[in-house]
């Protein structure tokens, strides 16, 4: 077994190659700057961003595909990391239910060294391989799953552990890595490598690395989302009204989309037990209320053939 000195020197290694490690020598200065300087030139780096993701528009669609298709089967998406990868993961399934409408148990985010890590940091907990397939193993991972693992450098432990496992048994698995040729992307069905090149500052992979994360994380749950027919002519419908804002955008959102007034769309949501979609099928088809629930049911929640299904 490698000793600690020769462990040390092969991440060393490692690390001298990933362009996220990288820094550059005009940056030496950024302490010497004015303030408008700083700004302009952090926002310079961040705008090389979208194009880098938009460099992997091919590999994420075919996530979006998988992740949906595996929906449709009852299947979840689980998102994998650690650190601010892991955060990312978190976050995004956190949002999940309230924009959505999904249950908690849709989307999950597990992060290296468990709820603690998410405010703090937990040392050494990305460093253990068997970890997330641990966690994995506790939810009864199967082959109607998606794993998405996160990692900014591409060869963190933790993450590598957890892809192995789910495509063990069989899940789907997505890489995002910030680093090409990464050892997650390896070993994932599906890698989605968006290189974006040395940090503004040396080392924190939470800025152009942790941005490309979210923008990645947003486009495969929004997506699939949408392919499931969460959203109705661009427009959010299957959001929950969990408060009074939330409830005032619901009868917003029946009344704009309907075309009715504000009253009628507030009479129909009550009718619906508060469900946007429903109440746009009754509006929009005059059906009553069992018989729009029907047809929804009937056309995998998707409004528009519920719609087609009535006319």
């Amino acid at each position: 077994m490698p000793n600690d000195d020769s462990r040390l020197a092969a991440l060393l290694s490692v690390l001298e190659t990933l362009d996220t490690e990288a820094s550059t020598t005009e940056r030496g200065d950024l302490d010497l700057l004015e303030t408008t300087e700083l700004v302009r030139r952090m926002n310079a780096e961040d705008r090389r961003v979208p194009e880098a993701v938009a460099e992997r528009t091919a590999e994420i669609a075919a996530a979006v595909d998988g992740i949906t298709e595996r929906f449709r089967r009852g299947g979840r998406l689980i998102y994998i990391g650690a650190g601010t990868a892991g955060r990312i993961g978190v976050l995004d399934a956190s949002e999940c239910p309230p924009t959505f409408g999904t249950d908690p148990s849709m989307v999950v985010g597990l992060i290296a060294g468990g709820e603690t890590a998410i405010r703090s940091a937990v040392e050494n907990a990305e460093d253990d391989e068997e970890a997330a397939g641990d966690s994995l193993r506790a939810l009864d991972l199967t082959e109607r799953d998606t794993v998405v693992g996160i990692s900014a450098s591409g060869r963190t432990p933790y993450v590598v552990g957890g892809l192995e496992y789910a495509r063990s048994v069989g899940a789907l698995t997505v890489a995002i890595a910030s680093n090409a040729n990464s050892a997650i992307g390896a070993v994932a069905d599906i890698p989605i490598e968006v290189v974006t090149g040395p940090e503004f500052i040396s080392g924190s992979t939470r800025l152009k690395s942790g941005t490309a994360q979210k923008l990645v994380v947003n486009m495969l749950t929004t997506l699939s989302m949408i392919k499931l027919g969460k959203t109705y002519r661009g427009v959010m419908v299957d959001l929950l009204a969990t408060n009074e804002k939330l409830h005032a955008r619901s009868i917003r959102t029946v009344s704009q989309l309907s075309g009715v007034g504000v009253d009628e769309a507030a009479s129909a949501l009550q009718q619906a037990q508060g469900s946007v979609k429903l109440a746009l099928l009754m509006l929009a088809t005059a059906a009553p209320v069992e018989t729009a629930a029907t047809a929804l049911a009937g056309a995998d929640g998707i409004l528009r053939d519920a719609i087609s299904a009535l006319a």
